[in-house]
């Protein structure tokens, strides 16, 4: 099985499955010397584990991470840094009456077309479970880009058609970790949260918006032509689960725009080269110019319901299904620490790219 593997050299290979053993990875990049703050890392699993809050699955997962290699006396030693997150929680037995029918939306008719069997316990691999790898390599890249001034915030900023209208410059990003559907504006996420709650009372789901915000990123990140920044941070965002849709600084809204409505006009502040605005998303020809930059993540809707919906089983005869087991109603919640470790591996591998330049 391919793409098990993102990055070039801060880089991540993840492993398991949602019923197995547990899920894990090796991560190859990290800077020697680099003090393992273990707080830091249990706090950004604690905030992707399910049953954190009513609008989330109740499954209870501790997410406990054991480091099985790459440290010695707290510190890692710059060789591959395994982990292990051991699963506790499983209820395969939920998933029995699904082992010969596709769910709608899910990966069981194309991962049994490709590979000619699947596991149909939550999905195996396909299960987004398998996010808690990336949430601890993010973690650590985070704690690299910390030592460098770079700092990495993501919010809710839509679910459903609930939109949190106002810029994220004219709010204050950490308000977002104080609400359980984590908007930075506190009427918004109050709409957010009882729609989610009507939704779940409804046995359905709804999709949403998580917008990220990198803070002190220096100009010259990225690279040109087929890897430019925004090129990479797409690649990275659309490999989340229920993921469908990524968009940069003014994103599709510039196909409205005439050239001079959208330009960045340069100015000089202080010695420095700045923009007026930043329409650009911090982004121009591929290469990060210094200013914040900002992308919108678009997650469709669970597709696990807990309604009747019509499918097939493997031999093509049509039937009912009714899924059971646990499940988000909204996943954009637990999204926002996975949007931030994808961004965070990004720009980790993209500062040692350049630190190989020279």
């Amino acid at each position: 099985m391919a793409g098990n593997s993102f990055g070039t050299l801060y880089k991540l290979t993840s492993f398991g499955e949602s019923h197995g053993v547990g899920v894990g990875g090796i991560i190859e990049g990290v800077l020697p010397g680099l003090v393992l703050d273990m707080n830091f890392i249990q706090g950004e699993l604690n905030r992707r584990r399910p049953g954190q809050s009513a609008i989330t699955t109740p499954r209870d997962e501790s997410d406990q991470v054991e480091f099985l290699s790459g440290v010695f006396e707290g510190k890692t030693t710059g060789t591959p840094l395994a982990f292990l997150i051991r699963n506790k929680d499983q209820r395969s037995g939920d998933y029995g009456n699904l082992k010969d029918l596709y769910r709608p939306s899910h990966a069981d008719y194309t991962y049994e077309a490709k590979y000619g069997l699947r596991d149909h316990r939550g999905g195996g691999r396909a299960s987004a479970r398998e996010t808690i790898a990336r949430v601890v390599a993010g973690a650590i890249a985070k704690l690299m880009l910390r030592d460098m001034g770079v700092s990495i915030q993501a919010f809710v900023s839509q679910v459903g058609t609930l939109k949190l209208e106002k810029s994220y410059t004219d709010l204050d990003l950490s308000v977002a970790e104080t609400n359980i559907v984590r908007c930075p504006d506190p009427e918004t996420a109050q709409k957010m949260i009882d729609y989610i709650d009507t939704v779940r009372l409804d046995h359905d789901s709804v999709g949403g918006i998580v917008t990220c915000v990198v803070a002190g990123a220096p100009a010259g990140l990225g690279d040109p032509v087929f890897d430019k920044l925004h090129a990479t941070l797409g690649h990275a965002m659309l490999s989340i689960n229920a993921v469908k849709g990524f968009e940069y600084g003014t994103g599709f809204d510039a196909a409205k725009m005439r050239g001079s409505l959208h330009n960045d006009e340069f100015t000089a502040e202080k010695g420095m080269i700045k923009t007026r605005t930043n329409r650009s998303g911090g982004i121009q020809g591929g290469i990060a110019n210094g200013e914040d930059i900002y992308f919108n993540v678009a997650f469709k809707p669970v597709a696990t319901i807990t309604k009747d919906q019509k499918t097939v089983d493997k031999d093509g005869n049509e039937t009912v299904m009714k899924a059971k087991g646990r499940h988000d109603p909204c996943v954009v919640p637990r999204a926002v620490p996975i949007v931030e470790a994808m961004a965070a591996i990004v720009l980790a591998d993209a500062v040692l790219i350049n630190k190989s330049y020279k």
